[in-house]
């Protein structure tokens, strides 16, 4: 009798463990199931294969023109990207234009276009290319190849010959820097 409780115990060890991996396994199949399917993953951030920037000063002004040129990689929705300018090393500010395409191309701290601080020119066609008033008559993309400029105020932050600034093109679903350029005065 003896030899018969001990492969009772076994079939019953067995047993369990075989019901526990089953409900394992379904629970792991379920959650996946679940999660998967309300997990709403945002695509990927697009990719730009390579950029080119240069600051150009204005003449007779204290500012400067930045013109950031997208040379390659994926076509960029305008309305999807933000441009933030930091120049804490030479003036301690940050500004971002936002809700792009800019209309008129006059951005101002207060305005819709512009958060942070107030590092860039608020003059009228300020903004132009793809992310300004020329963006919204086009097509609202920023296309390998093309060029998008702003102009940055002198008066508040001021560069002098050999002084840099970062300028990050950021992709807001994402919030993925997909341009990055550090440009000399």
């Amino acid at each position: 009798m003896r030899g018969r409780s001990r492969s009772r115990a076994s079939s019953a060890v067995i047993g369990n463990v075989l019901l526990i991996a089953i409900v394992v396994v379904l629970a792991a199949t379920a959650s996946a199931y679940l999660f998967g399917a309300t997990d709403g993953s945002p695509d990927p951030a697009p990719t730009v294969a390579q950029s080119t920037g240069e600051f150009v000063p204005q003449d007779g002004n204290d500012g400067g023109v930045v013109r950031i040129t997208h040379r390659g990689g994926d076509t960029l929705r305008v309305a999807d990207l933000e441009i933030v300018v930091d120049a804490q090393a030479v003036c301690g500010k940050v500004g971002r234009l936002v809700n792009l395409p800019a209309s008129g191309g006059d951005p101002r701290p207060t305005s819709e276009f512009v958060r942070g601080d107030d590092v860039f020119d608020n003059s009228f066609n300020s903004v132009t290319g793809p992310i300004g008033e020329d963006g919204r008559t086009v097509d609202g993309r920023w296309s390998s190849g093309e060029t998008a400029t702003f102009r940055l105020a002198g008066t508040e932050c001021r560069l002098t010959s050999g002084e840099s600034i970062t300028v990050r093109v950021v992709h807001t679903p994402t919030n993925a820097v997909v341009i990055k350029q550090t440009l000399t005065a």
